[in-house]
């Protein structure tokens, strides 16, 4: 029964069999996105109370914190990702890791857009070189060298081994960021919700944080699965599934 299970999950690793689930994927996951979406920027803006300190200006750690997350989460799942193409040759990973990228970029943007403009306010500045700042720069600076390697590598194989090597590495800065408030004395200020212990958020901020972040999770999902059916129709242009596809019209 097991056994089973596993031979018709391990199906999918196949483009031709993952490309219909990763539309079904897609479809829910906007949907949920949408909903959770509206829904938590109205809490953001409209229900979650004024802090004591910072006022109505503290509102944007609302997309600012999910966005940072998710390029932290992102960088290790498209990392993740590469080594398993580049250990086992499987084509489905790597293009996973490709369609993860710019998605990830985006969110490691608007995690210093709108760190920028929280710290303006806050900090009297728009940016300062600190630990925390400055290692989610080099991790955007990492997605971008990831897409730019990528592309500029015409066979597909050899710029999915390069862009693997360059992810993997680069997986180091990962907890430079999450610990440089630790190890270094910074303007950006701890942790106010931690794994281990209490969260000194109120609890309606606390709720709407942490829907924001599933919403955040939610569209790079969508996005995700868009994409590499993009890259699945591109990659796979000269097969007969999608041939027969192109013909049919369901492509």
């Amino acid at each position: 029964m097991n056994n089973s299970r596993f031979i018709n999950w391990f199906k999918f690793s196949s483009p031709a069999a993952f490309y219909p689930l990763a539309g079904k994927i897609w479809l829910w996951s906007t949907v949920i996105t949408a909903v959770l979406m509206a829904v938590g920027l109205y809490l953001s803006f409209f229900v979650a109370p004024t802090d004591y300190k910072q006022g109505e200006g503290y509102r944007i750690i609302f997309i600012h914190v999910p966005a940072a997350w998710m390029s932290m989460f992102i960088y290790v799942i498209m990392a993740g990702w590469a080594a398993v193409g580049l250990v086992f040759n499987t084509r489905l990973s790597s293009m996973m890791a490709s369609a993860l990228a710019p998605t990830g970029a985006l969110m490691a943007f608007i995690a210093l857009w709108t760190g920028a403009f929280w710290g303006k306010p806050m900090w009297g500045t728009w940016w300062v070189w600190d630990a925390r700042l400055t290692s989610e720069l080099i991790l955007f600076f990492l997605y971008l060298g990831f897409i730019a390697l990528q592309s500029s590598i015409d066979d597909p194989r050899r710029a999915d081994r390069a862009g693997a090597i360059l992810a993997i590495v680069g997986v180091v800065n990962i907890p430079i960021i999450y610990y440089s408030v630790q190890w270094w004395n910074t303007l950006h200020q701890g942790a106010t919700i931690k794994m281990g212990g209490e969260s000194s958020m109120e609890a309606t901020m606390l709720y709407t944080m942490l829907l924001m972040t599933v919403a955040f999770w939610a569209y790079s999902i969508a996005t995700a699965m868009s994409r590499v059916r993009s890259i699945i129709l591109e990659r796979e242009k000269d097969t007969t599934w999608v041939q027969e596809m192109v013909r049919e019209g369901k492509a």
